[in-house]
């Protein structure tokens, strides 16, 4: 949780919401999520739990931890449906993305 402070800030300019907006969605004070973004104070686990409902992401991605830490939810959703899908249709879906991984590489390295 070394970075929670830093990932509130982040998500929360995203969401254009001030402290005091973030800060009546989760029934707490401003000062209270000052205290959090300066990671002087270490939100508890019900407040956690509150952001991430409100932030729409998991505590792995919140916290910066775990194997889903790098992926919002809407990420995991699509990666879960994508496991669903027949084998051939994952291939596609790889296909897909290496194409514009590729590309993106290629105009990186041509700029």
């Amino acid at each position: 949780m070394h970075n929670i402070g830093e990932k509130i800030i982040q998500i929360r300019k995203a969401n254009k919401w001030s402290q005091e907006d973030l800060a009546k969605k989760i029934n707490t004070s401003r000062i209270m999520i000052g205290n959090y973004e300066r990671n002087d104070n270490t939100p508890s686990i019900d407040v956690i739990i509150k952001l991430c409902r409100i932030f729409d992401v998991s505590v792995d991605y919140l916290l910066g931890e775990g194997r889903n830490a790098n992926f919002d939810k809407n990420t995991i959703r699509r990666l879960e449906e994508m496991e669903k899908l027949p084998d051939s249709e994952k291939q596609k879906i790889f296909h897909y993305i290496d194409l514009i991984i590729r590309d993106y590489k290629a105009k990186k390295a041509y700029s």
